[in-house]
């Protein structure tokens, strides 16, 4: 008989741990936390450089006058300023969703240059010591122009076509200063001028995250300068009386291929768990 209870007093202490077991919750799973990158927060203020080169025309209209004002001879032709360019940049961006809205400035230091000559035939801008017998020598001009400097104030509007690569237009106003150097006559008399004019800009870009706070950008600028002009009274004798008065009145434009880096002072990364 004590064996008989002892028997049955295990299997009730069986029976009962494993009712006891199963009436307790399961224990809950917890899976580690997930970190999810949701892409670069693009809002915020940045400074930045620049280098590129710069394809520049100047599209002028050289004219040499007598002491009347009449115009004796015109000479129309189109100059390169091509060179390097390098600056710096600072702006601010606003980010909505996919979209980016920003403004920027920026100043760029430039080689671009240029020159050209022709020159006004025997006879057509000099009398001689005889009218008709002796005519007047013909006279040499060379005209020489540089782009010292430019800037411009832009707005930007673009999209990210993932959160880190953003397409972009731009364009506002762009401002810069060009030097002429001419030169005029067998015994040759020069002058210089410089013009700071203020035009606009049109262009594109790509800009794309490199790592932390870091952004790169290839950016493409169409530059409008407007005209730069100049005169220049010389000591040559000119046909029809007085002396002759070089003119000149140049368009200046500028198509720009640069890259860039920038850096981004706020918080590089928008983040979730």
């Amino acid at each position: 008989m004590k064996r008989i209870f002892i028997g049955i007093a295990a299997i009730a202490c069986l029976l009962t741990t494993g009712a006891f077991a199963a009436d307790l919750a399961a224990r809950p799973y917890t899976k580690a936390p997930v970190y999810v990158d949701a892409g670069y927060n693009w809002t915020g203020f940045y400074v930045g450089g620049n280098i590129g080169y710069s394809w520049g025309r100047s599209n002028d209209t050289s004219t040499l006058t007598n002491g009347a004002g009449t115009v004796v001879f015109t000479s129309i032709d189109r100059t390169n300023l091509d060179g390097i360019v390098g600056g710096g940049q600072l702006g601010y961006n606003w980010q909505t969703q996919n979209w980016l809205w920003g403004l920027e400035a920026d100043i760029q230091g430039t080689d671009e240059k240029g020159s050209r000559a022709f020159t006004c035939p025997t006879g057509i801008c000099t009398p001689g010591a005889l009218i008709l017998v002796a005519p007047g020598p013909a006279v040499p001009v060379s005209l020489s122009q540089k782009i010292d400097w430019f800037g411009t104030v832009r707005g930007r509007v673009g999209v990210l076509a993932t959160p880190k690569v953003l397409f972009y237009a731009t364009g506002g106003l762009a401002y810069g200063e060009v030097k002429t150097n001419e030169t005029i006559g067998l015994v040759p008399a020069s002058f210089s001028s410089t013009n700071t004019k203020a035009g606009y800009t049109v262009g594109a870009g790509v800009e794309g995250v490199i790592g932390g706070n870091w952004t790169a950008k290839l950016e493409y600028l169409y530059v409008d300068l407007g005209r730069v002009s100049g005169s220049f009274l010389t000591t040559i004798p000119a046909l029809g009386g007085g002396f002759l008065t070089s003119n000149h009145s140049s368009r200046i434009t500028d198509n720009v291929l640069r890259v860039g880096v920038n850096y981004k002072f706020s918080g590089p990364v928008v983040a979730k768990y």
